[in-house]
């Protein structure tokens, strides 16, 4: 695969998350050649648009989301756009991550062993152990365990509770890695722990994702390669 092709896979993927997000709220969002959109306001920490192709034009994109609202946003899948003339600002910027079908789990060890999240009662405690008090618990609605390609996956620790967790999306094409979290701050068992359940529920296809900071440096170390940078664009009027 190419550099684009590797970059497209994963945005592809993570445009599949953020849609069964988008539906859990009671929103749709659209897929098009060159971009995901969603004319309404998405939910907190998910973007507006997701561009697909390298090829995708400010303009079009723009056209399809709700500029007029405050907080839009757009993930710049290619780090190719530039919304400043449109009254956006770069938020952050992190890297895709990507390891090939068949490829290891890397270099730590697997740790205890991650499980599905089945039951609404057990979202809702990921979703508290996720959230750390931020108040953002609510994202994760019960709607999205009825997603086909939607997995969410915890550590139980000794109480029962949620220590570890991510989310999974399995579209077929690919498994995509978001929302990783622990308790202890040990990212590398943590990611290891996450590549190796993915492995063994999902064998055979490639794993994407993105990340930057300290969550990228231990994906890496982990067994994924960069595969291209993002931006993720926020309206400031």
């Amino acid at each position: 695969m190419t550099r684009d092709d590797r970059v497209e896979l994963a945005a592809r993927n993570n445009a599949r998350w953020c849609h069964a997000m988008c539906l859990a709220h009671g929103l749709t969002g659209s897929f098009a050649p060159d971009a995901w959109t969603a004319a309404r306001r998405t939910p907190p920490l998910h973007p507006d648009a997701v561009t697909l192709t390298r090829g995708a034009s400010a303009a079009s994109v723009l056209a399809r989301t709700d500029t007029a609202a405050p907080g839009a946003s757009v993930k710049d899948s290619f780090a190719a756009l530039d919304l400043a003339p449109a009254g956006f600002e770069v938020l952050f910027e992190a890297q895709w991550l990507h390891r090939p079908a068949h490829g290891d789990t890397g270099p730590g060890r697997a740790g205890p062993r991650w499980e599905r999240v089945t039951t609404a009662g057990e979202l809702a405690g990921w979703a508290d152990a996720w959230d750390g008090g931020q108040g953002l618990a609510g994202l994760f609605r019960p709607e999205l365990l009825r997603d086909a390609d939607t997995a969410v996956l915890a550590v139980r620790g000794p109480s029962g509770a949620p220590v570890a967790g991510a989310v999974v999306t399995a579209d077929g094409t690919a498994a995509g890695i978001s929302n990783l979290f622990t308790a202890d701050g040990d990212l590398d068992t943590a990611w290891a722990g996450c590549l190796a359940a993915v492995s063994r529920m999902w064998p055979g296809v490639p794993v994407v994702g993105y990340e930057h900071g300290e969550d990228l440096a231990a994906a890496v170390r982990q067994g994924l390669s960069p595969a291209g940078p993002l931006r993720v664009w926020l309206a400031t009027a």
